[in-house]
């Protein structure tokens, strides 16, 4: 029981962390910013309560109910934050054109404060880098971007390295927006490293990994689905505040301001949830490299000491969970663990 009960509170706390409280967040806005200029109208006279115990009860009714139906949407809204879903083809394709060129640009500038460091310390580059050095220093918007480089910090130039991070290593694997890239990346990480499917085997791997692993990857997700239920609240308070604009009771300077405020925190909670991804990934690189022993326990396979047979492994596996059943996976026998 008391597994139990650790199982359902720990994912009523997501839930309502990241899902509910910035609902209740929304709504307390909409309360404030929209709904004097609604109360006016006979229609809402009729259906809005009277005194604040009332309305306090209709908002924390109206939170949870809509919370909840965020977290069923969960995966359309991070399909369009992520430019997956409602994307005209052009504007992905101008989106992943645009990733790729922002990843080049910072691993560009990352070698070049590797080279400079390199030669500062005495040791020449290879003519291949070099070549490498001469073209970014041709490059006029490089070239600012380098000298700009110069004057920061160590810790300042670091954060180049988190930033080229949240981009996947495989440049087929791009995403039109910073969040889908963000994301993306630790969704390739099991396939690049081990050429394990965690999109495909995501149920075996958690359902195999410890209870504290995976309480690690709901938590971290928990604070980007903070931003994202925050951002998509705003936006359709912004735009109930603009469609409430022309009827006759509007209070218009207050509906402008409401409107102008939420359009200007938009952005901000879209790069907040961009930086939590941060911990996502890690919890989820963790998650892959502790579970996969378990996993292949589970599975009733012996985990190769070689990482190359390794890899070969979770590639049949991949194929086996993603294929109709064909004769050629008996290769997997040869892991398979004795009775």
């Amino acid at each position: 029981m008391g597994d139990i009960a650790k199982g359902v509170l720990g994912g009523a706390w997501t839930l309502l962390v990241g899902w509910i409280l910035p609902t209740v967040l929304n709504l307390g806005v909409f309360a404030l910013a929209v709904a004097p200029s609604l109360r006016r109208t006979a229609a809402a006279r009729r259906l809005w309560p009277d005194g604040m115990p009332g309305t306090t009860v209709v908002l924390l009714a109206a939170a949870l109910l809509l919370g909840l139906v965020l977290s069923a949407l969960q995966n359309l809204l991070y399909r369009v934050l992520e430019g997956y879903a409602l994307w005209p083809a052009a504007a992905y394709r101008a989106g992943c054109r645009r990733a790729l060129r922002a990843r080049g640009a910072l691993a560009d500038r990352l070698l070049v404060i590797s080279l400079e460091r390199r030669e500062r310390e005495g040791t020449p580059p290879a003519p291949p880098a070099r070549a490498d050095l001469l073209r970014i220093r041709a490059d006029a918007r490089l070239a600012r971007a380098v000298r700009g480089d110069r004057r920061r910090t160590s810790a300042q130039r670091a954060l180049l390295r988190e930033r080229l991070n949240r981009y996947p290593v495989d440049a087929a694997q791009l995403a039109p927006t910073r969040l889908g890239n963000a994301i993306r990346r630790f969704e390739e990480y099991g396939h690049d490293r081990y050429r394990l499917d965690t999109q495909l085997l995501w149920n075996e791997l958690t359902g195999a990994a410890s209870d504290k692993l995976c309480r690690q990857v709901d938590l971290a997700r928990a604070s980007v689905d903070f931003f994202v239920a925050l951002l998509a609240g705003h936006t359709a308070v912004a735009l109930a505040a603009l469609a409430t604009l022309p009827a006759a009771s509007a209070d218009v300077p207050l509906l402008l301001t409401a409107a102008g405020g939420l359009a200007v925190l938009v952005p901000l909670w879209y790069r907040a949830a961009v930086t939590a991804t941060d911990e996502w990934a890690a919890a989820v690189r963790a998650l892959v490299n502790a579970g996969r022993q378990p996993l292949a326990e589970a599975l009733g396979l012996v985990l190769p000491g070689e990482l190359a047979e390794e890899r070969k492994m979770w590639t049949m596996v991949s194929r086996f969970s993603r294929i109709p059943f064909h004769d050629r996976a008996s290769a997997l026998d040869r892991y398979r663990a004795a009775p």
